[in-house]
C-alpha cells in the first residue's frame, strides 16, 4: 500500500499551478519515504536480471505523456530497487556514498530556483552561499585564511583541475618535459586526469609503497633527483589521504618537506578520507595536509551528500583563474574583487547547477560537530571489525585500518599464495554477499585477492556491523574455514 494514493494527479504540465506542484511533490514524498523507511530491510545488493529488466524499460521517444502514478512505479516499483543499495547500511562497498535528505531538500529549492551561479553578477547571495560552503570545506582541512576552491561533480574532475593548474604554475605552456609523481596505490583518476590533462603515460611516476601501502618518500625523493639530473622537470606530487584499495594514508607531512624542498606542486586526494580532520584522530592520521597547495575532497563520501558532490580546495585561488580563466566578449565583466568569486574563472565550467546549497544547508541546518560525531562513529566501528576478523583463524588484516577501511583475507593452512587461494577468497567473498544484509567488495593488493570492508555511511550502526560480522563468520563456515 502506497503512504498517499496518487490516481487523482493532475496530468504533469510545462507550467503546473500551485495545488498541481504541492499534488505533485506530496505523490513523490509519499514514496521516497517509503523508500527511505525500508532501506534497512531492503538488501544490500540486488541486481540480479538487470540486463532482462534494462531492456524491458528501452523505449522509444514519446509522442504523449505518461501519468505521473505510472512514472513513479517505474522508479520505484521496478529501476530503483535493482541496484547496488549504497544508501542504506549495509553498504560497506567501495566508497559508500551518502543521500543525506536534507541534501535532496536543497537540491530542490536550488532547482526550482535556477539561479545562475557560474558569475558572481548574477547571483551574488547565491555564489556568497557556495562560497561559504567551499571555505568552510578548506577550514576543515586545515587551509590557511584566504585559501578557495569550487564544488565539482567528484574526485575525478577535482584532480584534472588540479592537475591543470599544477601544469600551470611549475611548468608553463611547454610540458612535454614535465613529471608527476604518485604512489603505486594511486586512483585511477591520477593516471586519467594526467591524460586528460596532456601528459603522456610516461610522465607520470607510480612509486613503491612501503608496508602500511603508504608512498615510499624516500624512493620518491630519488626518483625525483633521477629525473632532474635526466633533464626532466618534475612538477607534481600526488599525495593520499586514504586510498581506495586499503585506506592508506601517506606521511603527508614528509610529502609537503619534500615539495618545498623540490619546488613542485603537492595535491593530496583526500575524496575519501579528508572530513575525518573533524575527529582527533583524523587529524592526526592526516597531519600536514595543511600544507598542500590543493586537496581534493568528496562531500558526497565523508559528508554523506549525493553522489555528484566533488571539491577541489586550493591554497591560492588565484593560481586556479591562471590556469582556468578564459574571457568572452558575450559574457557579463568578471571583478577582481578578492572577496568575491567568479566559479566560471575557477573551474572547466561555465553552465553547472547551484551544487552548493546541498553542501551549504545541512551544515547550516546541523552544524559541523554532528557529522564530526557521525565521523568518530565510523573509526570506531572500523576498529570494532577488524578487532573481530584478527580473532576469526586464519584471518590475515591486509590492511588494519589507518581511518575506516580495511583489508583482509583468509588463509586456510596449506593453501599458499595463488590461483587457489585467491579463488577461495572469491567463494568467501560471494557467500557472504549472497545472505544480503551487507555488500563487500574485494581489490587485488600485491597480487593478492582481498576483502575490503568500508564504513562511512550515516545510517550504518554497531547492529550492523555486527551483522556483517555473524554473515562473515557464517560464510566462513560455508566455504571451509
Amino acid at each position: 500500500m502506497r503512504a498517499t494514493p496518487t490516481a487523482d494527479l493532475p496530468t504533469p504540465e510545462l507550467e503546473p499551478d500551485a495545488a498541481a506542484m504541492q499534488a505533485l511533490v506530496a505523490a513523490a514524498m509519499a514514496r521516497i519515504c517509503e523508500h527511505i523507511e525500508a532501506l534497512p530491510r531492503m538488501p544490500a545488493c540486488d541486481v540480479a536480471g538487470g540486463a532482462a529488466l534494462a531492456r524491458e524499460l528501452r523505449e522509444r521517444l514519446p509522442e504523449r505523456g505518461s501519468t505521473f502514478e505510472h512514472v513513479l512505479e517505474v522508479l520505484f516499483d521496478r529501476a530503483v530497487p535493482c541496484s547496488f543499495n549504497t544508501a542504506g547500511p549495509g553498504y560497506l562497498a567501495y566508497i559508500p556514498g551518502g543521500g543525506l535528505f536534507l541534501a535532496a531538500v536543497a537540491d530542490l529549492i536550488a532547482d526550482a530556483t535556477n539561479r545562475y551561479v557560474g558569475v558572481w553578477q548574477a547571483a551574488p547571495g547565491l555564489v556568497q552561499l557556495e562560497t561559504n560552503a567551499v571555505r568552510w570545506l578548506a577550514e576543515i582541512v586545515g587551509l590557511p585564511a584566504g585559501s578557495g576552491g569550487f564544488l565539482t561533480t567528484g574526485g575525478s574532475l577535482a584532480t584534472f583541475s588540479a592537475v591543470v593548474t599544477a601544469r600551470s604554475e611549475r611548468l608553463g605552456e611547454r610540458f612535454d618535459d614535465g613529471v608527476i609523481y604518485t604512489s603505486e596505490q594511486a586512483h585511477h583518476s591520477v593516471q586519467r586526469a594526467a591524460r586528460l590533462a596532456g601528459f603522456r603515460r610516461d610522465q607520470v611516476r607510480e612509486v613503491a609503497v612501503d608496508e602500511q601501502f603508504r608512498v615510499d618518500v624516500e624512493a620518491l625523493a630519488r626518483a625525483i633527483a633521477e629525473d632532474r639530473a635526466r633533464g626532466l622537470r618534475p612538477c607534481m606530487i600526488v599525495g593520499h589521504a586514504g586510498t581506495t584499495n586499503t585506506g592508506a594514508v601517506d606521511d603527508l607531512a614528509a610529502l609537503a618537506e619534500l615539495a618545498v624542498r623540490e619546488r613542485v606542486w603537492l595535491h593530496v586526494d583526500a575524496a575519501y578520507g579528508g572530513f575525518f580532520c573533524l575527529t582527533a584522530r583524523g587529524r592526526a592520521a592526516l597531519a600536514g595536509i595543511e600544507r598542500a597547495d590543493s586537496v581534493t575532497l568528496d562531500p558526497h563520501k565523508g559528508m554523506f551528500l549525493p553522489y555528484g558532490t566533488g571539491c577541489l580546495l586550493a591554497r591560492d585561488p588565484a593560481a586556479l583563474r591562471r590556469a582556468h580563466g578564459s574571457p568572452a566578449d558575450y559574457l557579463p565583466p568578471m571583478q577582481d574583487d578578492p572577496e568575491f568569486v567568479d566559479y566560471c574563472e575557477l573551474s572547466p565550467e561555465l553552465s553547472r547547477d547551484f551544487r552548493g546549497l546541498r553542501v551549504w544547508l545541512p551544515l547550516k541546518l546541523l552544524g559541523v560537530q554532528v557529522f564530526a560525531r557521525a565521523l568518530d562513529e565510523k573509526l570506531d566501528l572500523a576498529e570494532c571489525c577488524a578487532a573481530a576478523l584478527r580473532e576469526l583463524p586464519g584471518v590475515e588484516l591486509v590492511a588494519p585500518p589507518q581511518l575506516s577501511l580495511l583489508a583482509f583475507r583468509h588463509v586456510p593452512s596449506g593453501l599458499a599464495d595463488g590461483p587457489e587461494l585467491d579463488e577461495h577468497n572469491r567463494r568467501w567473498l560471494a557467500a557472504i554477499n549472497r545472505r544480503g544484509r551487507v555488500y563487500l567488495t574485494s581489490t587485488v593488493v600485491r597480487g593478492r585477492f582481498v576483502l575490503r570492508v568500508c564504513v562511512l555511511s550515516f545510517r550504518t550502526h554497531r547492529d550492523r556491523i555486527d551483522a556483517a560480522l555473524a554473515d562473515i563468520r557464517a560464510a566462513l563456515a560455508e566455504v571451509g574455514g
